[in-house]
Parts: structure tokens; sequence; C-alpha cells
């Protein structure tokens, strides 16, 4: 599967995974928390210096990183046309905050160290009669499907692109949805095979 992980080293790599989600969680929660347009603006710029000390690491997420904003833009556009300026400068740096911080996390933590971190968090579900590496399993899985379908998605693109001279968009779904079940259905049998059912 593909990931958005970068081997370019930066400062954050050196942080604990543990420590990244727990500073990520922290920091996206206020941003639900504030609803001052000045406070987001002051949370995008610090988002933005972020990306900036990452350096190369980014690399590899910025279209990811593209598409966020340009989804940011079209969501306080529409926020705008319905007479609410307010809500579209909160919401669209909102959308934009936490889509820097995700790809932050994304492509300065191994998913091998994520897991773990995820295992040690749900370990007191045990005593719940819950299975906690199961759990965690089908959160890593959940959050390494959504990274590689946006590797996939970039890969038919850049294809198509060089094809054609032209963006894929919506042509894309039909050969990233095929692309997307074989890979679940790998990931399926290797599970199988692993766990044995």
């Amino acid at each position: 599967m593909g990931s958005l992980y970068s081997d370019h080293l930066t400062w954050l790599h050196r942080w604990p995974a543990g420590a990244k989600l727990g500073c990520m969680a922290v920091l996206g929660t206020l941003l639900f928390v504030l609803s001052a347009p000045w406070a987001l603006a002051a949370a995008g710029l610090g988002c933005a210096l972020l990306w900036w000390s990452l350096g190369p690491a980014t690399r590899v997420a910025r279209r990811l990183i593209v598409a966020a904003l340009v989804a940011a833009v079209l969501v306080a556009g529409f926020h705008w046309w319905m007479g609410r300026p307010d809500v579209a400068a909160v919401s669209a740096l909102r959308l934009a905050c936490a889509s820097t911080l995700g790809v932050a996390l994304t492509v300065s933590t191994r998913p091998t160290d994520m897991l773990q971190v995820l295992d040690a968090l749900l370990r007191p579900l045990a005593r719940l009669g819950l299975r906690p590496e199961r759990v965690s399993l089908q959160l890593a899985l959940m959050l390494r499907f959504t990274e590689h379908f946006f590797v996939q998605w970039t890969k038919l693109d850049e294809a198509h692109r060089l094809r054609t001279g032209r963006p894929g968009g919506l042509r894309l779904i039909a050969p990233l949805a095929v692309q997307m079940l074989q890979t679940a259905q790998r990931v399926a049998d290797a599970i199988y095979a692993r766990l044995g059912g």
C-alpha cells in the first residue's frame, strides 16, 4: 500500500508518535473550541509555519493539502453566498488547519509507530472483554486506507495527465474503485491467513 510517510527527516520526525498524536488531538480540539475569526487566523498562521518548517518532507502530500485548501475555499464560498461571511472564515480556517495538522502527523510518523500508540491507548478495553489489538488494527487500517486512497488517486491522475495532458477528475473514480477493492481483498486475505479468520 502507498504511504504519505516521508523519509526526509525533520524536527517532527524526532518526536515520539504518542506525543505527536496527543498534541494533534489537543490542537485539533482547540480549533473547534475557538470561534473568533482572528484566533483561527492566528492558528492558520501557526499551521502555515508548521508546514513550512517541514520543508521537503511535505512534497509527498502537496496535492493532498492543495485539495484540502480548495475544499476550504469552496466551503467559504458557500457560506459567503448564504450571507454568513463570519461562518465562511471560521469554517475555512478550521478545515485548512485541521488538514495541515493531519498531514503533518502523517508525513512524520510511521504507520507501525501509530499502531503501537493505538495498541497502548486501547489496552484498558481488554477489561471490558474487547480485544484491543483488533480494534487498533481496524483503526490503523482505516487510517492507512484513507492515506492509500490519496496516494492511488495521485498516481492515476499523473498517469492520465501524461497520456492526455489533462487532469483525470471524475474519470478516475472507476479505476480507483477497482484498485481500492483489489487492495482491500489482498489485505483481507492476508489478515485471514495470519489470524485464521
